[in-house]
C-alpha cells in the first residue's frame, strides 16, 4: 500500500448538532470544519492570543456597522479591554450617537419606493430605516456642542473623547463614544469630514467662526507614536476601509523612526471585499506583509464574512472564553483625555515623531 501523503494528516470532523453547546465551543467545534466557518473558529482563537500576549490591539471599524445593530458589541470590546484603541469611520460613531442619544434606527426593508421614504424624510441602509429629521437635531446638537471648544486644532482623538464625555454627562448612557470616553480607549476618525460627524463640526465653524479644526495629520503623527511607544501590536479589523488602512500605516509610519517596531504581531480581518480589484478594503494579510506592516510571522487569519454574522458570535465567544484573560492582560495604560495623550504616564506627541535607535 502506497505510504499516506504529508498532506492528509487530520481529517474533517462533521458537525453535529448539539442544542445545548455555547458561542465558544460552537467555535472550538468549527475550527474542525471547511472555508469560512473554520476561518471564525481560528479567528476565536487568533484573537485569545492576543489577549494572553503583551500587545496593544487595535480594532478598524468600517461600514454602518453602528446602525446595523453592532455599537453594543463594540462598546462591550471597550469596556472589558478586549481591544485598547479604535479607528472608525465618522458614520459608525455618528449612528452610536443617534442611538446614545435614545432615538433608534428601524427594521426596514431593501425592496421599498425609495421616492416615497423621502417623502417621509426617512433614510435608508439597505434593510435599515432612520429619521432624517432626528439626524438633523444630531447635527444641530453636535455644531452646538463644537462652538464651545476652544478654537484651535483638535486631533480627532482628542475631540471624540471631549464629545463622549458630553454625550456621557448629557446622557448617562453606554454606547462606543461614551464607554470609550469611562474607559480611556482612544478613538481616531482619519476621514471625520466624510461624515455627518463632520457636517455637525461644519456647523459648528457656522455657528462660531474658527470653531471645528480637526488635524488629521496630528492624528498620523500620534498614532505612529503610539505604536513607536508600544511596538508590538495586533488588529481586529471590520470591514475594511480607511480605518484598515490608517492602523496598518501606523506601523509603516512608526517604522521609519523606530527600527523595534517590524509590523504586527497579530491579524484577524472580517471583510467581505475581495483581493483581486486591488482596493485596500479587500487586500490580503499576506499582501500587507509585503508593505512591512505584518511581521513575517504575524498569526493571522482572514474571514470572508459579513461582520452582522461573524461579530456576534466571535464576541459572544469570547466573553465566554477569555474574559478573566482580558481582565488580567498586560495593556497600555493610556489617558486619552487630554490636548497630549499620555501613554504608561509619559506624553505622546502629535507634533513630532518619536525617534528611537
Amino acid at each position: 500500500m502506497k505510504k499516506r501523503s504529508r498532506f492528509l494528516q487530520v481529517p474533517i470532523e462533521p458537525f453535529t448538532v448539539d442544542p445545548e453547546v455555547k458561542a465558544d465551543e460552537l467555535l472550538e467545534k468549527m475550527e474542525r470544519i471547511s472555508f469560512q466557518g473554520r476561518s471564525l473558529g481560528v479567528a476565536h482563537r487568533v484573537w485569545q492570543k492576543m489577549l494572553g500576549d503583551d500587545v496593544t490591539i487595535f480594532m478598524g471599524m468600517a461600514g454602518a456597522l453602528s446602525a446595523g445593530g453592532l455599537r453594543m458589541v463594540v462598546a462591550y470590546l471597550i469596556e472589558h479591554r478586549y481591544i485598547d484603541c479604535l479607528v472608525s469611520t465618522g458614520a459608525n460613531l455618528y449612528h452610536d450617537l443617534h442611538e446614545t442619544r435614545g432615538r433608534h434606527h428601524y427594521l426596514g426593508s431593501a425592496h421599498v419606493n425609495d421616492a416615497a421614504l423621502a417623502d417621509d424624510r426617512i433614510d435608508r441602509v439597505y434593510d435599515t430605516y432612520a429619521s432624517e429629521e432626528e439626524f438633523c437635531d444630531n447635527d444641530v446638537w453636535i455644531g452646538d456642542f463644537v462652538a464651545t471648544l476652544d478654537q484651535r486644532p483638535f486631533t480627532s482623538r482628542e475631540f471624540l473623547n471631549r464629545l463622549g464625555g458630553h454625550l456621557w454627562k448629557e446622557t448617562q448612557q453606554n454606547g462606543i463614544l461614551t464607554a470609550a470616553f469611562r474607559a480611556g480607549v482612544p478613538i481616531f476618525c482619519p476621514a471625520i469630514a466624510d461624515s455627518s460627524i463632520g457636517m455637525g463640526l461644519s456647523q459648528g465653524r457656522q455657528k462660531r467662526r474658527g470653531s471645528g479644526h480637526i488635524d488629521v495629520i496630528g492624528d498620523i503623527v500620534e498614532s505612529a507614536n503610539l505604536v513607536i511607544r508600544r511596538p508590538r501590536t495586533a488588529t481586529v479589523v471590520l470591514g475594511g476601509g480607511t480605518p484598515k488602512n490608517f492602523i496598518n500605516q501606523a506601523s509603516v509610519q512608526a517604522e521609519f523612526f523606530s527600527p523595534a517596531v517590524g509590523g504586527h504581531r497579530y491579524a484577524l480581518q472580517i471583510v467581505t471585499d475581495v483581493p483581486h480589484f486591488g482596493g485596500a478594503s479587500g487586500s490580503s494579510l499576506e499582501e500587507a506583509q509585503s508593505w512591512g506592516k505584518l511581521a513575517a510571522d504575524a498569526a493571522q487569519v482572514t474571514v470572508h464574512a459579513d461582520a452582522t454574522i461573524a461579530l456576534p458570535i466571535l464576541a459572544t465567544a469570547l466573553a465566554r472564553s477569555s474574559s478573566a484573560l482580558a481582565a488580567k492582560r498586560s495593556r497600555p495604560n493610556i489617558d486619552p483625555s487630554q490636548r497630549e495623550m499620555l501613554i504608561d504616564g509619559k506624553s505622546v506627541s502629535c507634533e513630532a515623531f518619536q525617534e528611537t535607535e
